[in-house]
């Protein structure tokens, strides 16, 4: 089946979004995910089954900032 992944096209078999973010070497816990325009809440993540033509992002968080003087 074909989804959309930020921005990109790829290719996939039936997948949760769990399974997907493990399949491509990203901690769940780490990142947020927006399903079809609508951000995804963690707790279904494990649950939710990815579909034909559907569009991913994915959001890393990024730490950081100024150090203190």
């Amino acid at each position: 089946m074909n989804i959309t992944t930020n921005g990109e096209a790829v290719s996939i078999d039936p997948l949760t979004i769990q399974e997907y973010l493990v399949s491509l070497g990203i901690d769940p816990r780490r990142v947020a995910v927006e399903l079809n325009l609508e951000i995804l809440p963690k707790a279904q993540y494990e649950t939710t089954q990815l579909k034909d033509g559907d569009t991913l992002e994915i959001v890393h968080f990024v730490g950081g900032g100024a150090a203190r003087a």
